[in-house]
């Protein structure tokens, strides 16, 4: 054979085709000896993890997963977040310093080795690694030589806690248990010959490889791993970025969400059905679309927002102020019932409407559902029927009445419904959230008499950790929408610091 046509692509890529083994090891171990790979602090998950009702527990990150192809853009991708994110600590961890080092056996044959398999990764120190930062400590990244195919054995990259941490790397998604530990997943997309010609480039300049040796292993792992491992992880996606970098729009959205979830409680970062009014109000207060027309900056929506949110806090330092006088306690309760009650009609389905002003002109808005319910869980609940009215003329409220005491809050002892309630959507009113025993019950029976679950909202002033995750693990495709969320429940299940016996005292009979 001649010499230029071993050199040829055609040949390249043919000569690939040819037999070859993986980098699966015989043992099923995933984690490389200790003195290479493991950090020397080493702790399981368990050890590391904090209770969120912990006052001392350091603020949850919100954790990125960006996968792609190789060479798709991912860390374009991850630079311009991070630039846009210059206002807050991210961290950014590479899959590919969690190459397992190579045994001597394997380094012979490293043209033979396949590094696009998922057994090649040290996937138990990558998963390791994201629950030490998600639970505020430092970490110790290896650094991976790509030339000598090897991690360093005596420099470490250090990792500290901060606000995002973006994990990327082509199999990122690959592992359910990583894959749990992200609050966002985005794949970028590009084209297979975009990709393998920014591959070429990088291999030959940044790792010092040849045309002939990229090709080969293009064809005979990068190709096959993109096909039976990335290109199959793309469902896990929550956002899809075509174009990679070059979509400036899709990564404005993207950083433009994680500034609204940096902005919310921990929880609501774990439910993704939990609403907070201040933090929420906050997003829509925000419309860059708006702001962009008017000529004006993020100073626009930044003094909406945080008015309304000193207005919340105000609020609730009156209505938890043990010396309040009766009267000004429910009318402060009222105003922040009346907050919820609007936002939680929010939430429910709309239709686009048009109308005919009395100047003739057309206006396009929305019509909101018109089956719609309240039901108030006896008697605290009762005191949110008011703000329902004002804003729903009209509207049908029920009625609920579970015993609390001596029985975990589980025996029902009166319930009057609408008869067509299975029809409606149900906006759920109780201004305490606690242990969550009262309101599953409740919620048990409305899907009892046919109530989608997906149709109920909650509307409660105040939180419990507890509560929350009570609701939410067992009915996680019902809306929760409260004003504020509290530390704890203490000993005796009050919340803490919570407001007393908001019933008692919003009808006077805390005397």
């Amino acid at each position: 054979m001649k010499p230029e046509e071993t050199n040829s692509i055609g040949y390249v890529m043919e000569k690939a085709l040819g037999p070859h083994f993986s980098g699966f090891r015989p043992d099923g171990l995933l984690s490389s000896p200790p003195s290479s790979t493991a950090s020397p602090s080493h702790r399981s998950a368990s050890d590391s993890s904090l209770a969120l009702s912990d006052s001392n527990a350091p603020k949850q990150p919100f954790v990125i997963g960006v996968s792609g192809g190789t060479a798709s853009g991912k860390t374009t991708v991850c630079d311009m977040i991070i630039q846009q994110l210059h206002d807050h600590r991210v961290v950014l961890v590479n899959q590919d310093s969690f190459y397992r080092g190579l045994t001597p056996e394997e380094s012979k044959r490293v043209h033979e080795y396949n590094f696009d398999h998922p057994d090649a990764f040290d996937t138990e120190q990558l998963l390791d690694c994201v629950q030490k930062l998600r639970s505020g400590h430092s970490y110790q990244v290896p650094i991976y030589d790509f030339k000598n195919h090897r991690r360093s054995s005596e420099s470490f990259r250090q990792v500290n806690a901060s606000d995002v941490i973006i994990l990327e790397g082509i199999l990122v998604f690959h592992d359910q248990h990583v894959r749990n530990l992200m609050n966002m997943k985005i794949f970028v997309d590009a084209d297979a010959d975009v990709r393998l010609a920014r591959r070429i480039r990088r291999d030959i300049v940044e790792r010092g490889r040849g045309i002939n040796s990229v090709l080969e292993q293009y064809a005979k792992f990068v190709k096959p791993a993109f096909d039976n491992f990335v290109l199959p992880s793309k469902k896990y996606a929550d956002v899809i970025i075509p174009r990679g970098g070059e979509n400036h729009v899709a990564i404005d959205l993207i950083v433009q969400h994680i500034h609204t979830k940096l902005g919310q409680h921990d929880l609501c970062k774990i439910y993704p059905n939990v609403y907070v009014i201040q933090s929420t109000f906050q997003y829509q207060c925000g419309n860059d679309s708006i702001c962009s027309m008017m000529s004006m900056d993020r100073n626009m929506m930044s003094m909406d927002s945080t008015t309304l949110l000193k207005d919340i806090r105000g609020m609730h330092t009156l209505i938890r102020d043990k010396e309040i006088s009766k009267h000004d306690f429910v009318f402060y309760s009222d105003r922040l019932i009346r907050l919820v009650v609007e936002h939680g009609l929010g939430y429910l389905p709309f239709t686009e409407k048009q109308v005919v002003t009395p100047t003739g002109s057309v206006y396009t808005g929305v019509d909101f559902c018109k089956k719609l319910c309240g039901v108030s869980i006896i008697r605290s609940g009762e005191s949110m029927e008011n703000a329902l009215r004002a804003c729903c003329k009209g509207i049908k409220i029920g009625k609920i009445l579970i015993h609390r005491d001596g029985d975990n809050g589980k025996q029902l002892i009166y319930e009057k419904l609408p008869k067509d309630i299975s029809e409606r959507h149900v906006l759920l009113l109780d201004p305490v959230l606690a242990t969550g025993n009262s309101a599953n019950h409740a919620i048990e029976l409305l899907i009892q008499k046919g109530v989608p679950e997906s149709h109920i909202i909650f509307l409660n002033l105040i939180s419990a950790p507890e509560g929350i995750h009570c609701v939410c693990k067992r009915f996680p495709s019902l809306k929760i929408v409260t004003s504020e969320i509290d530390v704890a429940l203490n000993e005796e299940f009050r919340v803490i610091p919570g407001m007393g016996e908001f019933g008692d005292r919003y009808f006077g009979t805390d005397d």
